[in-house]
């Protein structure tokens, strides 16, 4: 695999894995999905984690798990569905948690039909340096965890472990067990961990979601580190 097209310092970061034989199949199994079945995100958004954020921007790391499997939904983005499409429910709690932690609220805009909703998107958040990462970066329209285990994990596993050796002061957010158990892949010495149950329905309303104030608390230890705080 010479070459991905993916962000240049990504590339050079991340070249030992493009080159490896779990990737080189990844990409095959991908290509095949993309050419026989309804994919997401487009295939050029599959990277857009990577091309909204470069490796020297990277400040905050969040990390989910699969991409929205729904039409329209998945851009590259955990979290994130595109500008028009209605909010999912984790995403829903997340800006209830911004709203209650830092007071503020996404942009309001219309849809194609004149109604007004809140924008959904995170691209914002990416372009200052949150890298948005999904575990998996590809689903089949539909079907939820269709393309786990096929080397996703093993790729994003590695990009987790570039960003704590090469990044100086990074925030990592780990929402929900499957992103918890990541830590392991971070240097707790070096970065800022800030952990607490999955923002969707079924776990927020159970506790633990709702008051961690994990934007605040993200912004602080930023600018502790002279850094410029994100804008939720």
């Amino acid at each position: 695999m010479k070459h991905i097209n993916i962000e240049p310092s990504w590339q050079e970061k991340l070249q030992g894995e493009f080159d490896k034989d779990y990737f080189v199949g990844l990409t095959r199994f991908v290509r095949e999905e993309y050419s026989h079945y309804r994919c997401y995100p487009p295939g050029n958004e599959i990277f857009n984690a990577f091309n909204l954020c470069p490796v020297d921007k990277v400040k905050v790391v969040i990390i989910g798990q699969d991409p929205y499997h729904g039409a329209g939904q998945a851009e590259g983005l955990c979290f994130s569905v595109k500008t028009g499409i209605p909010l999912p429910p984790s995403l829903v709690n997340i800006f209830k948690e911004i709203k209650d932690d830092i007071g503020t609220v996404p942009q309001i805009i219309e849809d194609a039909n004149g109604r007004k909703l809140y924008d959904g998107s995170l691209r914002r958040w990416a372009e200052q340096g949150v890298l948005l990462l999904n575990a998996t970066l590809t689903v089949r329209e539909h079907v939820a965890a269709s393309h786990q285990r096929k080397g996703w994990e093993e790729f994003t596993d590695a990009v987790i472990e570039t960003v704590s050796r090469e990044c100086p002061h990074v925030v990592f957010l780990l929402w929900g067990g499957y992103a918890r158990n990541k830590k392991r892949l971070i240097d707790q010495q070096k970065h800022l961990i800030l952990e607490s149950v999955h923002p969707s329905p079924l776990s927020a309303n159970r506790g633990g979601w709702f008051g961690n104030r994990h934007f605040s608390r993200c912004n602080e230890w930023l600018k502790q580190q002279g850094l410029k705080p994100i804008r939720w």
